[in-house]
């Protein structure tokens, strides 16, 4: 009797696994969610209308789509990216077209058209800490209105003020950032941050089945996976189109309930924007020049920051070459804010990866133990506390640990990345590395005079002259001391006091 039951069973559950793949077959074919082209994909976007782009630089960003943007020609876009591409490529192409109206950003880059355009009165800017970005676009998409973050607190995202748009010819601000709500938990400062949605994602994936589940491919999903979930009506290009049931279900990235349309892209250049390569004897040479010199002075001694087994953070310039050094057996993993944890050695050349870059936007390779994630997944490890040291670069410091490197207002303007969110961890800590003075003129001093990065954030200051550890109510300990220079020097050399660690005094080695 048992056996007569399973065998009906059987034949009732096959004829139902038949009609829905017969079902299955029938809804691929006619798909509501599939475009054709990706001008179809983007005839509902209008003149003002709000739009969220994937990627990180070129890494992962919808370039069929915003290809077809740039035809349709929608006008006063307000486009929201991590950045705007370069010139002639990415939304790059939507700003030089005059499409966009406002970028809402975290950084500015290489993208010289988006730093004039901005600064001589032509376009409005709001830049965000990119780990507050990210969070704002994650809340959207889980209707979340508000939070709080120790984000940008006592900077001119928190009190206001930064511009927006200059009036037309530059100078004079025309729009400036409103202050923000703060409050303060557990003896800690917050600042309260407002979500971010849009009526539009375009989002770049890999691989999507018709039903609109999508995969991602190593470093692109930074900005794509968390914007996908928050705009009102997204739209994903993807390199391959497969039937329904072909994707297993534990390697699908992005559920299908967050997609509306979804497209197989035509062409696909995928341009890399710095193609790095491994270069042994560079990595290792001496230096060719008198600054070549200085600089390796500080990377080498920066890099005996590192400890074993710790989670580091490494910023663009020097704090970055700081890895070429780190002690052999020692275990450090690199974490990238664009979403990579484990960062290996440049490719060797032909080996490049378009898909797989770090913060710097450089081609890299992943260790064995590394992995991949989103930009908000990255950052939530930044703010949770687990990242133990972060080495950035600096425009000034002050003698209390307040940073400043993101813009000298009026004239330039790179935008702060990750920085703000790096330096606000409360566990970590912050080592700059940087040159002592630029063209004579101090660069650590009694108070910063360009808008802060971090207020009481620094622990350590390495430059090419001597090392300074930080104290945020004390000021600065000079530590160790480059065997030529004299206190003098530095004391020349530094525009603000300090004070000598005389019993302890030590030379500055590599």
């Amino acid at each position: 009797m048992l056996s007569q039951n399973l065998n009906l069973f059987n034949r009732h559950f096959c004829r139902i696994c038949l009609s829905q793949r017969r079902l299955l077959s029938q809804t691929q074919s006619r798909s509501s969610k599939y475009c054709e082209s990706a001008f179809d994909a983007v005839r509902d976007v209008k003149d003002g209308s709000s739009c969220m782009f994937g990627g990180f630089g070129l890494c992962g960003i919808p370039e069929n789509l915003i290809n077809a943007l740039r035809k349709k020609g929608p006008r006063n876009l307000t486009a929201i990216s991590n950045n705007c591409g370069v010139t002639d490529f990415g939304l790059g192409i939507l700003l030089m077209n005059k499409q966009i109206k406002r970028m809402i950003a975290s950084y500015v880059g290489e993208n010289k058209e988006l730093e004039r355009a901005f600064l001589a009165g032509e376009l409005e800017l709001e830049l965000n800490p990119q780990g507050t970005l990210a969070e704002r676009i994650r809340s959207a998409g889980a209707g979340i209105p508000a939070f709080y973050t120790p984000t940008g607190y006592g900077t001119l995202i928190q009190e206001g003020g930064a511009p927006i748009k200059y009036k037309l010819g530059g100078g004079e601000v025309e729009i400036a950032s409103v202050p923000k709500e703060s409050k303060t938990f557990d003896g800690k400062n917050y600042v309260m941050e407002k979500a971010l949605s849009a009526d539009f994602a375009f989002i770049k994936g890999y691989k999507a089945d018709y039903a609109g589940n999508v995969i991602f491919r190593k470093s692109t999903r930074n900005f794509n996976l968390p914007m996908a979930k928050a705009a009102r009506h997204t739209i994903v290009e993807v390199e391959e189109i497969v039937d329904i049931g072909a994707l297993p279900p534990d390697s699908v990235h992005l559920p299908a309930v967050y997609v509306d349309k979804v497209l197989k892209g035509e062409r696909f250049e995928k341009r890399i924007e710095r193609k790095t390569v491994s270069d042994p004897e560079n990595e290792t040479k001496v230096a060719s020049s008198d600054r070549d010199e200085l600089r390796m002075r500080i990377i080498k001694r920066a890099a005996r920051e590192f400890q074993d087994g710790m989670y580091a953070n490494l910023g663009i310039g020097i704090p970055a070459l700081a890895s070429n050094f780190i002690p052999k057996g020692m275990n450090v993993t690199l974490h990238s804010e664009n979403g990579l944890l484990g960062s290996g050695p440049f490719p060797v050349p032909g080996m490049e990866d378009a898909d797989l870059i770090n913060a710097a936007k450089e081609t890299i390779t992943i260790l064995p133990g590394g992995s991949y994630f989103s930009s908000d997944e990255s950052f939530a490890m930044v703010r949770g506390n687990h990242i133990q040291l972060t080495m950035l670069g600096a425009l000034q410091v002050s003698q209390y640990g307040d940073l400043a490197n993101w813009m000298i207002p009026g004239k330039m303007v790179k935008g702060m990345g990750g920085a703000m969110d790096l330096v606000s961890a409360t566990q970590g800590r912050v080592v700059i590395t940087m040159e002592h003075t630029s063209k004579g003129v101090h660069k650590i001093l009694d108070e910063c005079t360009l808008p802060l990065t971090g207020k009481n954030v620094v622990d350590t200051i390495v430059t090419e002259k001597c090392v300074f550890k930080v104290d945020k109510e004390q000021g600065l300990l000079l530590k160790e001391i480059w065997p030529t220079i004299s206190i003098e020097e530095i004391k020349e050399s530094t525009g603000c006091d300090f004070q000598v660690d005389s019993d302890n005094l030590a030379e500055m080695l590599q």
